[in-house]
Formats: C-alpha cells, sequence, structure tokens
C-alpha cells in the first residue's frame, strides 16, 4: 500500500497546504504511520454494521452507496484486502456499472458512539457468486438471503480522520448494552417488589 499523503495529495491539494502552512506537519506526521492494516483497523472494521463506499460515474458523477450488515459482514482478508457479499437489492447496479469503467473505490467507516472514522482507497471488482463459491461461503452472513455478487477491495491507502465535530449517535444494539446494568437492577427491583407484595396479600 502506498502513503495516504502520497495518494491523495495532489499538486494543487500541496499548493492548498503551502498557503496554509500545513505541509511540513502532514509531512512529519504521515511518514511516521504505519501502511498496512494492523490489529487495530482490523479489529475496527470487523466491528462496523456499515460503511459507505464512493465510486465515479463514466460521465465523472461520483456516487455513495450504503452498505450494511450486522458486525463482521465487511471482511478482513489480508493487510491489503477487503471483501463483503452483495445480496440481491434495488437491481440499479449503479456502483456495479461504475466498477466496470473505473475500479477505484473510497471507503468511509465511522464509529459514531467513540468518535472514530476511517477512510480507505482502493481498487474494487465484482464477481458472479457462483463463480467463487469458495469466497461467497466465506463472505455470507447469516439470515442475509443468497449471496448474489462478490465484492473484492485491494487497498491502495488508508487514515483516519479527527475526531472533531463527530456526534455521538447509538444504533438499537449500542443502546441495549449502555442500559443493560440499570435494566437489570430495575427488574431486579420489581420482582423483588412483586414478592413483597404476594408476601403482605398471603399474610392479609
Amino acid at each position: 500500500m502506498k502513503r495516504y499523503d502520497e495518494l491523495m495529495f495532489t499538486d494543487a491539494v500541496k499548493s492548498l497546504q503551502e498557503a496554509d502552512g500545513s505541509t511540513e506537519m502532514y509531512a512529519r506526521s504521515y511518514g511516521a504511520r504505519t501502511h498496512a492494516l494492523t490489529a487495530d483497523e482490523v479489529a475496527f472494521v470487523a466491528s462496523r454494521t456499515s460503511f459507505y463506499m464512493a465510486t465515479v460515474s463514466e460521465t465523472g458523477w461520483p456516487y455513495i452507496q450504503h452498505c450494511g450488515g450486522p458486525a463482521g459482514f465487511l471482511k478482513v482478508l489480508d493487510d491489503h484486502t477487503l471483501a463483503f457479499a452483495d445480496y440481491r437489492g434495488n437491481k440499479q447496479h449503479i456502483s456495479e456499472g461504475n466498477l466496470a469503467g473505473d475500479d477505484r473505490v473510497s471507503l468511509f467507516l465511522m464509529d459514531y458512539p467513540r468518535k472514530a472514522r476511517m477512510k480507505l482507497q482502493g481498487r474494487a471488482t465484482f464477481e458472479q457468486a457462483q463463480g467463487n463459491p469458495d469466497l461467497a461461503q466465506k463472505l455470507a452472513v447469516d439470515g442475509q438471503g443468497r449471496v448474489e455478487r462478490l465484492v473484492t477491495i485491494r487497498l491502495e491507502a488508508f487514515d483516519w480522520n479527527c475526531p472533531q465535530f463527530i456526534a455521538p449517535r447509538f444504533d438499537a444494539s449500542e443502546i441495549a448494552q449502555l442500559i443493560a446494568p440499570e435494566l437489570d437492577k430495575l427488574n431486579a427491583r420489581i420482582a423483588a417488589l412483586e414478592a413483597e407484595n404476594a408476601l403482605l396479600k398471603g399474610q392479609g
């Protein structure tokens, strides 16, 4: 994989950074980073229940697709390759059609509760599931239906974004985990009161 700045900092970007005085800061920052997925990135990817994938059409327009599923539906095949199963959708095939002409993708992975976000650049391919049954079985997720296509993304670069301005949000399962201890206490108190009430009725 390349350094993220090597891939994304074009001459136009560099000229703006130079004018803003941030060139040296980014040179130091990116020069000290690893450029392959580590255990931290692998764990982050595996914990995501959704991500956004951007492609570019033949007419030059960007298109962003939301992809979702249970945690772990986006698989890390190795330190530079991601993959996921594609199921029956609305049959628009926009991302698939875009990738047929330009295989470049940009992924955005968000963790709202922890205010973390990861961005990845890569090259993606769609293939029919029946043509690669072993990978299809590896990417399949229980309860999602029949796998129709497989999407493999060979990463070119990745980076972590600053957490500033990320508003914490929680999905239903995360809220359930947060309030579970209090619910347990409440249920225990209700059970105790019901038992006490039954005892008093028996004495009466």
